[in-house]
């Protein structure tokens, strides 16, 4: 219980961030089982499409404050190379 009314005021704006920002991890972790999904069934042009919705997510998340810029570029980075190894893999 908190015991002044700044306190208060920190608890209501931390469980307002709390939300806001599992949502946005939430459609995040959604999007790339998604693309994860598609390039392990071998459908890369799909996969290709589902990267982009990734890739935007990733930027979102940074901007609202939800994922640091360095964990969203090693992420969208590592994503992006199994997109082009099952494209490589796909053309030979």
């Amino acid at each position: 219980m908190p015991n002044t009314k700044s306190a208060e005021k920190r608890a209501r704006s931390s469980a307002r961030k709390h939300a806001r920002n599992h949502a946005s991890i939430s459609r995040l972790k959604t999007a790339e089982r998604k693309y994860l999904g598609l390039i392990a069934s071998g459908k890369t042009d799909e996969a290709q499409q589902a990267f982009q919705e990734v890739s935007s997510a990733y930027g979102k998340a940074v901007k609202g404050g939800a994922v640091k810029a360095g964990t969203a570029n090693r992420k969208r980075s590592r994503l992006h190379m199994r997109l082009n190894a099952a494209l490589s893999k796909k053309t030979a």
